[in-house]
């Protein structure tokens, strides 16, 4: 049975950020901007790309809201199996 947009959720999901906005607070903002909380479990950055493994937990319907803003700003949203990053 499909969890409800009103249950809390947690999403694993893999985050490459283009160039232009590794410098960008994009993660600040996105805690402030939607209701939900995130844990980077693992990173990679260079001048050229930022790669992170990212948690974001919340109510479903803010969750999809972030993934969707996190989209809009042009950074890819893949998401990630599970117990890989158990």
């Amino acid at each position: 049975m499909a969890k409800a947009k009103t249950d809390s959720v947690r999403e694993r999901v893999y985050l490459t950020f283009p160039k232009g906005l590794i410098k960008e607070p994009v993660l600040s903002l996105l805690s402030k901007q939607f209701d939900v909380i995130f844990n980077i479990r693992s990173s990679t950055i260079t001048a050229d790309l930022a790669l992170l493994a990212l948690e974001i937990n919340g109510k479903g319907i803010e969750v999809a809201k972030a993934i969707s803003w996190l989209k809009g700003k042009g950074v890819a949203v893949e998401p990630i199996e599970k117990n890989v990053i158990d």
